[in-house]
């Protein structure tokens, strides 16, 4: 068992640093079982919004294809992964549980979990909706609604699988039972399950890109992350 530590500041936020050193644990993890975990009393907050409100287009764009990368790694590693959601998992941290096979939360009433970018005026990129259409049943409400929600309420909208007292302990069971099985067969079985789900095609990316890069480097969002941070 390889394990994953979301470790930054303002509770885990994706940023740049942060997203390469998941991505390269990833791709040095070999097919090892993976548990992420957040380190403190968060799993990830989300996107590092203090660094998307600095970036000019060029950086945005770096930063949206390395959150891609990153998120597709994940969803197609060919060994099982586990996400132990032990607390607040928002937006991009969302995104990161949900591009797991398995995820247990934490009972913390506190906790929040959803996809709240609708609130901020974000879209998601191709690759990620395809990979959050597999992912999720009724999709369609979680991301028009844009709610944060507690643990028990996150598990009936279907953005985990199961919430626990002791949800570390239950999340390194899921994981040892899922790596019980066959190497090899398992990894075959989730790339039939998994093959093509985040291909796009390369021009409705290079569309994509072309109508929010102005959006999300604008005034206007910089302003709405402000007041959303305050």
């Amino acid at each position: 068992m390889i394990e994953i530590e979301l470790a930054g500041p303002g509770k885990n936020a994706l940023g740049s640093e942060l997203m390469s050193s998941i991505k390269a644990q990833i791709d040095a993890a070999g097919g090892e079982p993976l548990l992420l975990r957040g380190a403190g009393d968060a799993f990830s907050a989300g996107l590092n919004l203090k660094e998307i409100a600095g970036l000019d287009p060029a950086g945005m764009q770096a930063f949206l294809r390395l959150l891609v990368d990153m998120s597709v790694a994940l969803f197609e590693y060919p060994g099982p992964t586990v996400a132990w959601v032990n607390g607040h998992a928002i937006a991009g941290g969302c995104v990161l549980a949900l591009c797991c096979d398995w995820r247990v939360g934490s009972a913390n009433p506190r906790a929040r979990i959803g996809l709240n970018e609708v609130a901020l005026g974000l879209r998601f990129p191709p690759r990620l909706l395809r990979i959050l259409q597999n992912q999720v049943r009724g999709l369609e409400r979680v991301v028009l609604h844009a709610g944060l929600y507690a643990p028990e309420r996150a598990l009936a909208w279907g953005l985990l699988d199961e919430v626990s007292e002791d949800g570390e302990a239950l999340a390194r069971q899921r994981l040892k039972e899922l790596g019980a099985h066959p190497a090899k067969g398992y990894a075959d079985a989730k790339a039939d399950l998994r093959g093509g789900v985040s291909e796009v095609d390369p021009a409705d990316e290079a569309a994509f890109l072309a109508e929010v890069l102005p959006a999300w480097t604008s005034d206007e969002l910089r302003s709405r992350i402000q007041a959303f941070l305050k």
